[in-house]
């Protein structure tokens, strides 16, 4: 009996397939699609463009669409021939070799624990317009807020570690209904926008002077701070790829889930953004830089209608951590079966009971759970933090396209259409320099240190306005010379993980290259 598809690949890489391939094409889609979750990144950052860039901000939208476009484009083509879990990590190495990959795994794996416990903390803006039961501690207000926040998202983080430990097959079935009521709902939102809607999309023009304050770069100094709003939200559709290794027929599904899950999103969070502006009663109300949409919801549609829809918010929410979860496992997984990371051996093991690495799920929401305690003494660190999350995945995704540009330089890239597999031909070039560009001038756009991002609220430390350089340089300098004078003495792929290995084995040291 021949080897599924895909395991060909990971002799290749030098693994034998330890998960089971249980996923279909439905629910590779959703994992790529519930990352992204326009409904939870339109809903939980709306305000943040609305308040630098007015309504005008919603033409960041397409633009991050097109950017991000190039580069999934690029992942599409590397994940039909390397349908393999950790997808980022494995595709730098194979491109770029063994230290790139570990530091767009470090990144991008230190980024999603962060965004699992920034994402989490959106209950705090949703549940508690759906029931006031929901803030338990206090009345809502200062240091209360923070803390009702925490226990909210704490409990969260618990819901998709026991998800995510009890095997990937029940994560894919919550995952899945969670995005079709998620689809479903949008598609409902926008017809029901369309009928509330009180002036016309000619609103996308209005600036409401917010250039102003910008001096000589007048409305574009603006507009690339609000932009970084969208660039929040359209990102993780390589969680597709990263589940490669429990896809059946991988080298077709996972290209189309990283590609419909980015062109679903672009399409239906662009139309909820433009009719929310349409919709919205007052566009000057200060609430509408406060709360963002949930505002539009509430006030234009009515305290009812609104809640129903702030209900599938709540849905989205849950099955967003859940996939930026599972996605992190994925990452600790393939980057422990290497031993590139301590304890390797026990965050590589698979549960012969749940088919699933059950302790990095424990570890990861550990240390999620422990992110949010900043939040309640230092809130505007945390959200600073949560922020230069984001440029670490930016960075790690260049981590493999710069090296895959590199490779086609140098002819070490086949163009040529393979029965079965997604191919650019020769449009892989233009889409691969067009990727570079675009992650470059967006990481510099969002680790430019601005005050307005950074620091926009006294007290106003220097620090905090060069954080995001502080911390990117920290991060990979800090991580990089760990890796470089400790774990890469360890790395070799461990003996049970490598390819041809007994499945009955035991020895946990890595396999001689």
């Amino acid at each position: 009996m021949s080897a599924p598809s895909g395991d060909a690949e990971l002799g290749e890489f030098g693994y034998t397939n330890k998960l089971k391939r249980t996923l279909g094409s439905f629910h590779t889609f959703a994992a790529g699609i519930s990352y992204i979750s326009v409904l939870t990144g339109t809903f939980q950052l709306s305000y943040f463009g609305l308040s630098f860039g007015g309504p005008a901000y919603w033409w960041s939208w397409p633009m991050v669409f097109f950017g991000q476009l190039m580069v999934a484009l690029s992942f599409a083509e590397l994940a039909s021939h390397y349908p393999i879990a950790g997808s980022i990590y494995n595709w730098s190495k194979r491109l770029g070799g063994k230290h790139v990959a570990w530091l767009a795994g470090w990144m991008m794996l230190l980024a999603s624990i962060v965004s699992i416990a920034a994402t989490a903390l959106a209950y705090q803006h949703t549940l508690p317009q759906i029931w006031g039961a929901f803030q338990v501690i206090g009345d809502g207000s200062g240091t209360t807020e923070a803390a009702n926040g925490v226990l909210l998202a704490s409990g969260l983080i618990v819901f998709t570690t026991l998800i995510n430990a009890f095997g990937v097959k029940l994560m894919a079935r919550i995952n899945s209904a969670g995005v079709a009521i998620e689809l479903v709902a949008a598609v409902l939102l926008i017809l029901v926008l369309a009928v509330f809607a009180t002036r016309g999309p000619e609103v996308v023009l209005d600036t409401q002077g917010t250039g102003s304050a910008y001096g000589g770069s007048g409305y574009l100094g603006a507009f690339l701070v609000a932009a970084i709003a969208s660039s929040y939200v359209m990102y993780g559709f390589d969680t597709a790829s990263s589940l490669g290794e429990e896809s059946i027929d991988p080298h077709r599904n996972a290209p189309k889930a990283i590609l419909r899950s980015l062109i679903a999103s672009f399409v239906l969070g662009g139309l909820i953004i433009l009719l929310a502006l349409m919709a919205a009663r007052d566009l000057t109300a200060p609430q509408l830089t406060e709360d963002g949409l949930q505002f539009v919801l509430t006030d234009a549609l009515g305290p009812l209608v609104g809640r129903l829809f702030l209900l599938v918010v709540f849905v989205a929410i849950t099955v967003c951590v859940l996939a930026v979860h599972t996605a992190a496992i994925r990452i600790a997984f393939a980057m422990a079966r290497d031993n590139a990371l301590p304890g390797g051996s026990k965050l590589a093991r698979v549960s012969p009971r749940f088919q699933t690495p059950v302790i990095p799920a424990i570890v990861i929401g550990v240390l999620a759970v422990a992110m949010l305690v900043f939040n309640i003494g230092q809130p505007q660190i945390f959200s600073a933090v949560t922020s230069l999350a984001i440029i670490l995945i930016y960075i790690s995704y260049l981590l493999v396209t710069i090296p895959m540009l590199v490779a086609r330089l140098r002819g070490k890239w086949s163009s040529e259409k393979q029965e079965g597999r997604f191919s650019l031909g020769r449009w892989g070039l233009p889409v691969n320099i067009a990727a570079v560009l675009w992650g470059l001038g967006m990481t510099v756009n969002l680790a430019w240190p601005r005050n307005e991002v950074y620091n926009a609220e006294p007290p106003f430390h220097w620090y905090l306005q060069w954080i995001s350089v502080l911390f990117v340089g920290i991060t990979a300098g800090g991580g990089f010379a760990y890796y470089w004078f400790v774990q890469r003495h360890r790395i070799g792929v461990l003996a049970d993980h490598a390819a041809n290995a007994s499945e009955d084995t035991e020895d946990p040291k890595p396999a001689l290259s």
